[in-house]
């Protein structure tokens, strides 16, 4: 995520001051930190218009009779009440169905998934719409919905190990999650279409899932939308076909994506299309309405940007690339909406595809364990816009690195530790950002830059559509440096205050 301006505590936590201020643990473990019937409709839209809270608190153990029922919530240091546990997903299969002039959604989520315990019953988050029915392995579910937690019963208990289809149809218009300062996220109504933002529970509002970023799984999104009008989505193109006055398009994610990263774009845009030396292809959204790099410069760029990151970082991750650029109000941040970032036309410049892109490896590819593990997605996003200025006739790592230090001691930089974060409303702080960057370069100082380039590398590819952790990363910083790193990790990385 990048904001506009100055990208700082009080913007970026803004977003999420509405959040839980769940207070992080002194004890790192280690260092890091590691019912018959449907209740919807009007309860669940009014808290989603109400700007509850899906992470308020984490929801109780939902009971049936005759079995053991998954706890709800994934036990997130910062978000206990979002995800849920008992079960992996391996595939979504999305089918939706939008009007732009009413708002109106309609989806059907097939989701496939293992169970990873003996269930009777289990949980999906889904906020703000109603529930019109469901299925598990073709057979009636019991369906209970309160808030943001979506309980389904099969008829058989699930075994684990066992794989099983869950479908679930639901329909509503869906209400952005508003927070304290007016900024928005999930899904989002624009001028002539909506956007879908999805970090860190916004996509709850749009598809039932796991919305948690520990449990990652390929995507079939399918959109139809009024003739004349496009969809826009995650991975590759794979249909497109008209069919009286609808249009459908169906898009899809072959390698893992946690659910923050899913995105729809719907609206009127121009396609550009290209590839990059190593063949990847680019497609790229840029809304007929932007009215931003007429011109050209920022958007073709993008092979370049890709090329060199790829030098930079090791093989690109993905199956697609490109970039959606649209006209969504009150969201002054881009996202890294993975294979195709999204980034609002008002902040459309070559810094943010740079911060947006390198997200692809850090933060899409391998992924934080929890939400405490942000820094090693912003950290890294932040230090690649240094190396690009850095390569590229600009300021040097070092210069940032300077400069930044230089300021005061009270300077929101200094404020937390970057990998731990006091509250939920801190995650996308500025020390996340500015100070898991630094982190990042005394990482560089000390090794030296051939080995720091082998280093990065390396942990692309060790984790690759995996996931991550802090422990992880420090373990392996360490191993690659052949050394103690406590001298880098407990000042910069743990250490309150500014360091000398």
């Amino acid at each position: 995520m990048k904001t506009s301006g100055r990208l700082a505590a009080f913007a970026v936590a803004g977003l999420l001051a509405a959040l839980p201020a769940c207070s992080g643990s002194d004890d790192r473990g280690g260092r890091g930190g590691g019912g018959a019937g449907v209740r919807t409709g009007a309860d669940a839209r009014a808290g989603a218009r109400a700007g509850v809270d899906p992470a308020r608190t984490a929801a109780p153990r939902t009971e049936f009779r005759g079995g053991h029922a998954a706890a709800s919530g994934a036990g997130d240091p910062y978000f206990p009440g979002l995800g849920n546990v008992g079960y992996d997903v391996t595939h979504y299969a999305l089918t939706l169905a939008y009007e732009p002039g009413s708002g109106r959604l309609e989806g059907t989520a097939e989701i496939t998934a293992k169970a990873t315990a003996d269930l009777s019953a289990f949980n999906l988050d889904l906020l703000g719409l109603e529930v019109l029915s469901a299925t598990v392995d073709g057979h009636k579910a019991r369906v209970r919905h309160d808030g943001q937690e979506l309980t389904l019963q099969p008829r058989d208990h699930l075994r684990k190990g066992a794989a099983f289809r869950s479908v679930v149809h639901y329909a509503g218009t869906p209400e952005p999650i508003t927070h304290d300062n007016g900024w928005r996220e999930g899904w989002l109504k624009t001028d002539n279409g909506a956007v879908a933002f999805g970090e860190p529970t916004g996509s709850m509002s749009w598809f039932p899932g796991n919305h948690h970023p520990s449990d990652k799984a390929s995507y079939d999104i399918t959109v139809t939308v009024p003739k004349g009008v496009q969809a826009i989505s995650n991975g590759q193109l794979r249909a497109r076909r008209t069919s009286g006055d609808r249009a459908t398009f169906h898009w899809h994610q072959a390698e893992p994506m946690a659910s923050y990263v899913a995105t729809v774009a719907i609206g009127s845009y121009d396609i550009t299309t290209s590839r990059t030396r190593s063949g990847i292809p680019i497609v790229s959204a840029m809304d007929t309405t932007a009215g931003v790099d007429e011109d050209g410069a920022v958007l073709g760029r993008f092979p370049e940007i890709m090329e060199w990151a790829e030098e930079r970082f090791g093989p690109y991750p993905f199956s697609a690339a490109g970039v959606i650029v649209d006209q969504a109000a009150d969201v002054p941040y881009a996202l890294e909406t993975q294979t195709r970032p999204t980034i609002p036309a008002g902040i459309f410049h070559t810094t943010n595809v740079v911060h947006e892109l390198a997200h692809q490896w850090f933060g899409n590819s391998v992924t934080p364990r929890t939400w405490r593990d942000m820094w090693l997605n912003e950290g890294f996003a932040t230090y690649a816009e240094w190396l690009w200025t850095e390569d590229h006739g600009g300021a040097s790592a070092q210069e940032h690195f300077d400069r930044n230090h230089a300021k005061a001691a009270d300077d929101d930089e200094w404020d937390f530790p970057p990998a731990e974060p006091p509250s939920a409303s801190d995650i996308s702080g500025q020390p996340v950002y500015v100070r898991g960057a630094m982190v990042i370069h005394r990482i560089r100082q000390t090794v030296g830059d051939k080995a720091f380039r082998a280093l990065v590398r390396g942990w692309t590819l060790r984790h690759r559509h995996g996931h991550a952790s802090t422990d992880d990363f420090t373990a392996y910083a360490e191993a690659k440096a052949g050394r103690d790193l406590d001298s880098i990790w407990d000042p910069w990385l743990y250490g309150d205050g500014k360091p000398e």
